[in-house]
């Protein structure tokens, strides 16, 4: 519309140079003086009109424009651009002045809208993305290392906590000499960045460095054996349950809880939430948030344990679970029939529930190796 609008403005701009040009001038009429601030306002008027959906580039439109214009003629008045352009620019109620005499752009913004819903909606095969996001260089009293921090990302969708992991060079030689061992094919075209005796301090070789675990992870994640693997993926997440744990058991409840928070994250992105682990990390946030007096997320992750475990008959973590979810569903004012319903099915199968250990206690003698 607004290139439409503009294409009319020049040629009714054009032809009124070409009337005061003499007739015996000879040469070629000459451009007005305004046509490149005119392609500086259609640039920025298109852009201002195109809204959130763009599918094709503005000198598209505009080839399109001018050959409605072709066909159409130009029998319209000067004067009728202007009320177009008012129109074109929205009302203050959003909505396009000419749309009833435009049936057809009004139907092809719609059914690009819809289109864009769709997509958006529709099922896009999601990867996970390492990233080396910042090295810093450690120094203690007998060592000297660089620690790398790097960022799980999911594409596809937005994480508004990241899931964090920061390692060493030490720590993904390890990894890589276990999984060597184990699958010795799949790891043959596994590149790993060579340990050198100097200069490791230096930037071009922890940039290079970098780089290069990020690949390695990326290659690694992309192979289904090596992904599923209890090598790779306690890699990622089996430091954080362990930091965890101890915090927990030393009274640290805040600082546990952003620790287990992560160790869930790291689980999810990795595709784990059905695992003892990960069971486990819902009873660390669970026990956190009933010590920091947030009952309400307490009960949210008995809640998501018990749907877990909803298919299971028995398992350690179910009757502290549930006793659990009763307690909470009682403080928070929930409904606890359904977890008092199992309970008692659990007697009835004869379960001790009086020598059950709580939930922390169960959290806190968990081996973690």
């Amino acid at each position: 519309m607004a290139a439409r609008i503009l294409h009319r403005l020049r040629h009714a701009l054009a032809g009124e140079g070409g009337r005061e040009e003499p007739a015996g001038g000879g040469g070629e009429t000459e451009d007005c003086p305004e046509s490149s601030e005119l392609e500086d306002d259609t640039e920025g008027l298109s852009t201002r009109l195109s809204g959130t959906l763009s599918f094709t580039s503005h000198e598209d439109e505009e080839e399109d424009e001018e050959e409605e214009e072709e066909e159409d003629g130009a029998s319209e008045e000067l004067e009728e651009p202007p009320q177009a352009q008012g129109a074109a620019a929205g009302t203050e109620d959003g909505e396009w002045g000419p749309a009833a005499e435009r049936p057809g752009g009004s139907l092809l913004t719609r059914q690009l809208q819809e289109l864009w819903r769709r997509s958006r909606g529709s099922l896009v095969p999601q990867r996970l993305l390492f990233e080396v996001t910042s090295a810093s260089v450690v120094s203690e009293r007998s060592s000297k290392y660089v620690l790398y921090t790097i960022y799980l990302i999911r594409t596809g969708q937005f994480d508004k906590a990241p899931a964090t992991i920061a390692r060493r060079y030490s720590d993904f030689e390890q990894l890589n000499r276990r999984l060597r061992c184990r699958f010795g094919c799949d790891m043959a075209g596994v590149a790993f960045p060579r340990k050198r005796l100097r200069r490791n301090f230096t930037a071009e070789t922890i940039a290079k460095r970098s780089r290069a675990f990020e690949q390695f992870l990326s290659h690694l994640h992309s192979i289904d054996e090596i992904r599923r693997s209890p090598e790779f993926l306690e890699f990622f997440f089996l430091p954080d349950l362990r930091a965890a744990q101890r915090l927990t058991c030393t009274g640290m409840y805040r600082e546990a809880l952003a620790t287990w928070a992560n160790a869930y994250r790291l689980q999810d992105r990795l595709g784990v939430c059905s695992s003892g682990r990960f069971l486990l990390t819902l009873a660390g946030l669970a026990v956190c948030h009933q010590e920091l007096d947030q009952l309400g997320e307490a009960h949210s992750c008995c809640e998501q344990a018990l749907q877990l475990l909803e298919a299971q008959g028995s398992h350690p973590l179910l009757g502290p679970f549930l006793q659990a979810h009763i307690h909470l569903a009682w403080k928070v004012g929930k409904d606890k029939r359904r977890s008092e319903a199992r309970l008692q099915d659990l007697r009835e199968a004869g379960l001790p529930l009086q020598q059950q250990p709580s939930l922390k206690e169960c959290l806190i003698k968990e081996p973690l190796e």
